[in-house]
């Protein structure tokens, strides 16, 4: 799954990572987006990352924040 594979050696704790992950499957499931192989998969990651560093904690609204930025319906 990409977003563990790029959290690996980010100085985060678990709480965060678990608040990360969890936003990053609810967006995964929201887009209907099962094969998380799929190169939108990581840059879903990396949005979710993104939204994450600017002190946006709750997961459902850092969900909908990355939706919203990739310009997903």
């Amino acid at each position: 799954m990409p977003i563990y594979r790029l959290l690996q050696n980010m100085p985060m704790g678990p709480e965060e990572i678990s608040r990360l992950t969890t936003a990053y499957e609810t967006a995964l499931r929201t887009m209907g987006l099962v094969d998380r192989s799929d190169p939108i998969a990581e840059m879903v990651a990396k949005k979710i990352i993104e939204i994450g560093q600017t002190g946006v904690r709750d997961p459902a609204e850092i969900s909908a924040l990355a939706i919203k930025e990739l310009g997903v319906q």
